[in-house]
């Protein structure tokens, strides 16, 4: 007895399939056979419609697969003819995968939103994209393909900021609507938690590293610690004098360091509430805050003119030397405990590093002409990107403290938001245009 096939079409392309397939039947006059898959594939619900989604669908599918056949053997014999040039060709040394950068042009401009963008956000696994809008929703994408799967409706004011968990099973949303909401991926994107307490604009939330818990601020100037698993309140710190507008958690999710309206960069021991620094440097509203991971440290230290090892026994401050730079291990090498150093951009237009060990300001990066609205780190921790309402993305070096790049008019309008895929070499950006783009690194 054979085996039977396996589909692995996902259970919506699979129905899309059988229906084009069911209106192809039954407009060539094939009934017995359009009346039999019909029943055989429990589709007893369709109709056909000249007007329909599915009318025509298998010719134009059957059309495209055609083309794209005659374009491969085209390209096939193109790459024969450029693999033949090649080995004639003088030898260059490959960029290294640290150093890959988005190029211009754009990948992918994905259009589905209408209404500005709010953040964009990558699966920490897959090849999926979330985008939140000021629309209310959040959509989902494969960033891969640009080929958009779905949009997620439950909240009923813009929805202000996106993020999945460590692991990628649930993604958690907030809005303008004064909650926190968590997505079921495993049980198609379910909304199965609304969070409840803040007064106010929920503006930013994140996971911790462990998954169990996250972080919400809010317009009311307040910070909420959440447990996921039953959506409960656990804690509310407070000390911002007006809406808290971002946060970020560091790798060991022993700091939190938040960005607010009352132009500070607050530095919190989530433990005790407590707040260990209120960091002063910015002339407007703080935009957007990032701790800088480990790996970029040596990096850092080479920006402040630091020795990459320290021969000492304990943390000490002298000469005004950062403690961050010169706690150590037994073995004499600087310690990459994460949380050290955190970056801040504001709307003042610049962007600032501080230590948040010690709540010095380190430097100050110049160059944008607008707001700075998101700041990520380069996955190799060489860079730090940048997205403004200038319409830039800066690329900075952060050895010598150097935009090294700038993508001028990445969109028509505000980039309001930036993203680092850590699955496959590409960044995305959100703006106020309502546009998603998708840039490759090379």
């Amino acid at each position: 007895m054979a085996t039977p096939f396996t589909s692995t079409l996902a259970p919506r392309k699979k129905q899309e399939l059988q229906r084009a397939v069911l209106d192809f039947l039954h407009t060539s006059g094939y009934e017995e056979a359009y009346t039999a898959l019909k029943k055989e594939t429990q589709n007893e619900d369709f109709v056909p419609d000249r007007k329909g989604k599915y009318a025509g669908l298998l010719e134009k599918k059957w059309a495209t697969f055609v083309r794209l056949q005659l374009r491969i053997m085209e390209l096939e014999g193109k790459i024969s003819s450029l693999e033949e040039e090649l080995k004639n060709a003088p030898v260059r040394k490959a960029t290294r995968s640290v150093d890959w950068i988005p190029r211009p042009p754009a990948k992918f401009h994905l259009k589905s939103h209408r209404s500005p963008i709010t953040r964009v956000c990558f699966h920490p696994v897959f090849n999926v994209l979330a985008t939140a809008s000021e629309d209310t929703t959040v959509k989902i994408w494969d960033y891969e393909t640009g080929e958009f799967e779905r949009t997620l409706k439950g909240h009923t004011k813009a929805v202000q900021d996106v993020t999945f968990d460590p692991k990628g099973t649930f993604l958690a949303s907030c809005s303008a609507d004064l909650t926190v909401r968590l997505w079921d991926l495993s049980n198609d994107y379910q909304c199965t938690k609304t969070l409840f307490g803040h007064d106010h604009c929920v503006s930013c939330v994140r996971y911790l590293p462990s998954g169990d818990k996250l972080v919400s601020t809010s317009r009311d100037k307040s910070i909420r610690i959440w447990e996921a698993s039953s959506g409960y309140c656990l804690k509310t710190i407070q000390g911002h004098a007006e809406w808290v507008r971002y946060i970020s958690v560091s790798e060991d999710a022993r700091l939190f360091v938040t960005g607010s309206n009352d132009q500070s960069v607050r530095v919190w021991d989530p433990s005790s509430g407590e707040c260990k620094f209120d960091l002063r440097g910015h002339e407007h509203v703080v935009e957007c805050v990032q701790f800088a991971p480990p790996i970029a440290y040596s990096f850092i230290r080479q920006l402040l003119g630091i020795a990459p090892k320290v021969r000492a026994k304990s943390p000490s401050v002298s000469g005004g030397t950062p403690a961050s730079a010169v706690a150590v291990l037994a073995n004499g090498h600087a310690e990459p405990s994460p949380g050290n150093y955190a970056v801040s951009g504001s709307r003042d237009k610049t962007i600032i590093l501080w230590d948040t060990l010690t709540g010095q300001l380190l430097h100050t990066f110049r160059g944008h002409d607008n707001w700075v609205r998101e700041i990520i780190f380069h996955p190799s921790g060489k860079f730090m990107l940048s997205a403004s309402d200038d319409k830039a993305i800066k690329i900075w070096e952060l050895s010598t403290g150097r935009c090294m790049k700038t993508l001028a008019d990445a969109h028509g309008h505000f980039v309001t938001s930036i993203a680092f895929s850590t699955v496959t070499p590409v960044v995305a950006t959100g703006s106020y245009d309502q546009e998603v783009n998708i840039w490759e690194c090379r």
